[in-house]
This record gives structure tokens, C-alpha cells and sequence, in this order.
């Protein structure tokens, strides 16, 4: 004989349960409709006088956005690390301008977060261009880049020439997928009162990568040792910028880029 007095309580517990569900959830459901970037990690806030960026977690990734959508000499276009914020770009024919606008906490420890312009190569690659950060009161650490990247994975093997919004450039590499970045340093902020560098470029000939620099508009000229690393081809080069902002966007735009699918045209 089936128990009738018990069937409406099971109904009843269960609509409560769906009650509490629901309750639960549409708070974040709203926001997820609404666009509202989830909470930044602690480690990813950037670096001051009472708070230290620190590398991500060994564990931490997430896929990057790519957009198969040419931009003037590029053939698609990605936020590598997915940053909380979608960045954007676009392209001035008429100035050769290419405008990045981006968020991100960093392209550096063992994972990036920035728009990323880029090309698939093979070979030798000459790579170069002007910077300008339209906004002056944009964090100090945010930084225009030219890269050479084995994958779209926000943890992988490349070189990377970059600029500073204080005006330092570094040579950077990281050496294979989730290893820690390292870089050489050539210090023009805040040593030599504030001085940007003009244009910057970056050359791989096979493994040699070199980083090339025009301070006041001179011929671009080679700063240092090369760093050396093997790509497979084909490899994705380009041009990127992250705010150091982990929500916040900002801007960079690169002028006149020169890409040339051979070493020695950096120019």
C-alpha cells in the first residue's frame, strides 16, 4: 500500500531545496549577464607600498580568446590568459597606427594576460615599431611588446622585446611552457630622467634573439647579447600590451611596424 502522506512532503522538501538553488544563484547569474568581471586574485594585484605581486599559482591558467580576424599585417589577434576584461585593437591605414587596448596583470612569471596581434612564421624574423602610451597617468609598469611565441597558451615558450611606461626595456624569455621568465634589463626611466625610447625591435636569427632600440629617432642598433632559444615553425610573432592592471584597461599604440620574414631588416 503506497504511503500517500508522505509523497506531498517529499514535494514540499524538494521545492524548498529548488528554492534555496535558485536563491543561490541568481546573484551570480545576474552578474554573468550583466558583464561583471569576477573578483582579481590577491596575487595578481599589482605590486605597492603595502601589497607584493607574486607569481600565480602553479596550477593557475586559463585559455586565452583568439580571433582568427586579420589587422593590418596580422593574421588573427588573442587575449592571451583570457584577462578579466576583453581587451581590443584596431588599425589606422592612413597613420600605421595600430591601437591596443588591454587589461591584464602581466606578461611575465610563468603566465601572461594581454591583447596579442600576431602572424604564423618559420625561419628568421625582423620585427619593429614605435611606441606611445596615450594616456600619461596609465600605471607605470604597463608595457608595449614584440613577441615571438611558440603557441597561444598563456604559459608558453617565447622572447619578448618590451617597453615600460617608465621607460625600461628588457629582453625577456621564458624558456619553455610554465617556466618562470627571465630577462636582461636596459634601464632608461627614472636613471636618465625619464627618457623613452623611441623605437624598439627585436630579430631572431635562427636561435639568436636580439633586441634593437632607437632612443631619439637614430638608426635602430643593437643593445646587448643576444638571448638564445629554438622555436618550431611555424611560431606566432607579433605585437601586444598589457595595462598591469589586472581589470583596468589602458592603451598602447605602435606605429610604422616593420615585419620581415628575414634576419638583418630590423629597421
Amino acid at each position: 500500500m503506497e504511503n500517500h502522506t508522505v509523497r506531498p512532503a517529499l514535494k514540499s522538501c524538494a521545492s524548498f531545496w529548488l528554492f534555496v538553488i535558485i536563491l543561490l544563484t541568481t546573484p551570480q547569474l545576474l552578474l554573468a549577464q550583466a558583464g561583471t568581471p569576477p573578483a582579481v586574485p590577491d596575487w595578481a594585484q599589482p605590486g605597492s607600498a603595502t601589497h607584493e605581486q607574486v607569481p600565480p599559482p602553479a596550477d593557475f591558467h586559463r585559455p586565452s580568446r583568439n580571433l582568427d580576424t586579420p589587422i593590418g599585417i596580422f593574421q588573427g589577434q588573442s587575449d592571451i590568459g583570457s584577462a578579466v576584461v576583453p581587451g581590443s585593437s584596431s588599425y589606422n591605414a592612413e597613420t600605421k597606427q595600430y591601437t591596443i587596448t588591454s587589461a591584464g596583470y602581466n606578461i611575465w612569471y610563468s603566465r601572461d594576460e594581454f591583447r596579442y596581434l600576431w602572424k604564423k612564421m618559420s625561419g628568421d624574423v625582423s620585427l619593429a615599431a614605435d611606441v606611445t602610451f596615450p594616456n600619461p597617468k596609465g600605471y607605470s609598469d604597463r608595457k608595449a611588446v614584440l613577441v615571438i611565441r611558440q603557441s597561444l597558451k598563456d604559459d608558453s615558450k617565447e622572447a619578448m622585446t618590451g617597453e615600460h611606461g617608465t621607460g625600461m626595456i628588457h629582453l625577456a624569455q621564458r624558456p619553455s611552457p610554465d617556466a618562470q621568465m627571465t630577462d636582461m634589463q636596459f634601464r632608461f626611466g627614472g636613471t636618465m630622467e625619464g627618457i623613452m625610447a623611441k623605437r624598439i625591435g627585436i630579430e631572431k636569427r635562427r636561435d639568436a634573439i636580439a633586441i634593437f632600440v632607437s632612443l631619439k629617432g637614430e638608426p635602430l642598433h643593437q643593445f646587448g647579447p643576444p638571448i638564445h632559444l629554438h622555436f618550431d615553425g611555424p611560431f606566432y610573432v607579433g605585437i601586444g600590451f598589457c595595462s598591469h592592471l589586472p581589470a583596468t584597461l589602458d592603451t598602447a599604440v605602435l606605429s610604422d611596424v616593420v615585419l620581415e620574414n628575414s634576419a638583418g631588416k630590423v629597421h
